[in-house]
């Protein structure tokens, strides 16, 4: 038997809008063992993520305050997961 249910909003707020264009665009990727995100540091991918927010903000945004909440996530972020040991002593 075929079941539905009922869909959740795809965003909820802002910044998940923002989480979710960085990591399509591959500029974040989550830790797979702790779940933290990371900064890759890939320029195009931040560009790929600036371009949508310029082009394709969410509904009742300006593009401004969307490029605003994509820097604000990529300057929260690091490029390492605090929970993971250094490389150096792996």
């Amino acid at each position: 038997m075929l079941m539905s249910r009922e869909r959740r909003p795809a965003v909820r707020t802002l910044r998940s809008w923002a989480i979710s264009v960085l990591h399509d665009a591959g500029a974040i990727r989550e830790c797979g063992e702790h779940g933290w995100m990371q900064d890759r540091g890939d320029p195009h991918a931040r560009e790929r993520a600036f371009e949508v927010a310029r082009q394709d903000p969410p509904a009742g945004v300006s593009p401004a305050v969307a490029a605003v909440a994509i820097a604000e996530i990529l300057d929260s972020i690091g490029d390492t997961c605090p929970e993971c040991p250094p490389e150096d002593l792996v």
